[in-house]
């Protein structure tokens, strides 16, 4: 099940929806970071690394993507929003490579509060791929606000 959900897409409804909302986010915007996923409960993000984004040491900063809230946001009616209440994150590795894909994977969707994996990995031009990060978020559902 989790093999064909990490290749699923969402409908386009879906998917155009939570585009929207993700570009609303103007720190994804100002940081680089894209969409290249949208699934059921699944997200990807990916950071193009540079110097913008980095922190003292050169290597890209550990605060700079979750997926999580994205994830959260395929599963939900359109007039519901996500605010994060929790995350803890485990840094494995530097983020020293191309670029970062954050991958957030709904664990527990609920009426109120949804429970997200996260992961991060650091990718290579030439394909290889390190997991640098993992944890787990908590995030509430709230009503979209007229804007």
């Amino acid at each position: 099940m989790a093999d064909r959900m990490r290749h699923e897409q969402a409908s386009p409804a879906v998917q155009k929806r939570v585009q929207d909302s993700f570009d609303l986010q103007g720190l994804m915007s100002h940081l680089g970071a894209r969409i290249n996923h949208i699934g059921p409960g699944r997200v990807h993000i990916v950071l193009p690394a540079r110097p913008a984004v980095t922190q003292q040491h050169g290597y890209i900063h550990a605060g700079a993507v979750s997926a999580g809230g994205c994830a959260a946001l395929t599963l939900f009616d359109e007039e519901s929003e996500v605010l994060t209440v929790e995350y803890e994150i485990n840094l494995f590795a530097p983020a020293a490579d191309d670029h970062l894909e954050a991958i957030g994977t709904v664990l527990k969707p609920g009426r109120t509060l949804t429970v997200c994996r996260l992961e991060a990995n650091g990718l290579q031009t030439d394909g290889v791929r390190e997991l640098v990060a993992n944890g787990q978020q908590a995030l509430i559902r709230v009503n979209r606000t007229a804007g």
